[in-house]
């Protein structure tokens, strides 16, 4: 299966219903009132962390998701249905991200976690909802609120107590078989691995997660090789295991590699350097293993624990995992991002502008945008409240001040109308 850890989709919540217009009918009642029903509300977008997701392919081949719009109202004070939510499953340690804005509105840490991102637009109100004493028989109805399409970032960020960090072939996807019931794919070529592997680590009454972050290269910082794809799996762990070829058996020096792979992290991100940090220095067992250990040991002076290890012969992880629940005891539970609301719905600024475009008066501003999504063109009543905004927010006489007569054409939105004085 192949391995994706970021994809951008569109989603969008139902519309409200709209409002129904009816009056009551009977047999024997001369006169019934108005009983339009009002409309349902639209459904929810929701995510959900599904512990048995592991990779965001499924939004590579799918990008539109849209909740079910509000059923509209009908007579005899009915209300419409309201629209289905949209459950969206997205794999545990999941970002979701506004493009729009840059916030993150989710943060799908832990499993089965459920987070709306999205409302349903609001129905819209029947006609029985207009009468009054003065106004006996309303005629129309308002329309369901319309909610926006929005663009979001999904971002698959590994959630793992402690990383296995190092470069390619140094033995992390071993040590993690040897640690775990994990079983990656091992072979003695760079790049084997190519998805982060998590397993479950249990010593005594403690269990951890672990994971296997693909090898990293010089360069790694700026997006050489896996870079990028792979170093934002390593953000959240607790505890960094940096696992060295202490023996040099590809004719590499351990001290380099540890030096180049912290390079590359404090590039990333300094906070991803100053994690605690454990070294395992893995191939104990080849010729030549012992000597480097020593050298290593004292050039670091003591900056890190160093535990000695042979995942080939499973050798020395007593020490190391107990180093390791030692430490996870003394830290805060894995980071978790502030999550901030969407802005969802359309803001109407207040105001208007009259421009020219051709010979065609084109209207536009939020005044104009909110009485286009709540007038009814097809509804004698609506267009009358329509008219009767125009004059009340003075649009006519900006269109007469602006050379508008008889015989000229005025646009609003989608709208094209002739003028009429």
């Amino acid at each position: 299966m192949q391995f994706v850890d970021k994809a951008k989709v569109l989603i969008k919540a139902g519309d409200g219903g709209d409002g129904c217009s009816s009056f009551h009918r009977e047999k024997y009642v001369a006169k019934g009132g108005p009983d339009g029903g009002d409309g349902g509300r639209g459904g929810n977008v929701v995510f959900f962390a599904d512990p048995n997701m592991s990779t965001l392919l499924d939004f590579k081949f799918m990008r539109h998701y849209r909740a079910e719009r509000g059923e509209g109202g009908k007579a005899k004070l009915s209300h419409g249905k309201n629209g289905e939510d949209l459950l969206i499953k997205v794999p545990v340690g999941t970002l979701v991200r506004d493009l729009q804005t840059g916030r993150i509105v989710a943060d799908m840490h832990e499993p089965e976690k459920t987070r709306i991102v999205l409302h349903g637009g609001k129905g819209g109100k029947g006609n029985a909802r207009f009468a009054t004493p003065t106004r006996q028989s309303p005629r129309f109805s308002q329309p369901g609120q319309k909610t926006l399409e929005h663009e979001v970032e999904l971002e698959l960020k590994t959630i793992a107590d402690v990383g296995l960090v190092g470069l390619p072939n140094v033995g992390k996807s071993t040590m993690l078989s040897v640690l775990t019931s994990a079983r990656p794919k091992i072979a003695n070529y760079h790049f084997t691995t190519l998805t982060p592997n998590l397993g479950v680590v249990r010593r005594y009454d403690q269990t951890f997660v672990m994971a296997d972050i693909p090898g990293l290269i010089e360069g790694a910082a700026e997006g050489a090789g896996l870079g990028h794809d792979f170093l934002r799996h390593v953000e959240r762990t607790r505890v960094l295991v940096h696992v060295l070829d202490i023996s040099g058996s590809e004719g590499r020096n351990p001290l380099e590699d540890y030096r180049q792979i912290e390079s590359e992290l404090a590039q990333y991100s300094p906070a991803l350097a100053s994690l605690p940090q454990i070294i395992a220095a893995n191939k104990m067992d080849i010729t030549g293993a012992e000597e480097n250990l020593e050298l290593f040991a004292a050039a670091i002076d003591g900056k890190a624990q160093v535990f000695p290890v042979s995942a080939a012969t499973v050798q020395g992880f007593d020490a190391l995992l107990d180093a390791i629940v030692r430490t996870l005891a003394t830290l805060p539970k894995t980071f978790v991002y502030d999550e901030e609301d969407m802005i969802e719905g359309r803001r109407y600024t207040p105001g208007f502008e009259v421009r020219m475009e051709g010979e065609v008066f084109v209207v536009e501003g939020g005044s104009i945008e909110y009485l286009l999504d709540t007038t009814y063109a097809d509804d004698e009543e609506s267009m009358r409240r329509f008219q009767q905004f125009l004059n009340k927010e003075g649009i006519i006489a900006a269109l007469r001040a602006q050379g508008a007569t008889q015989e000229s054409t005025v646009r609003m939105g989608e709208w094209e109308f002739d003028f009429i004085d």
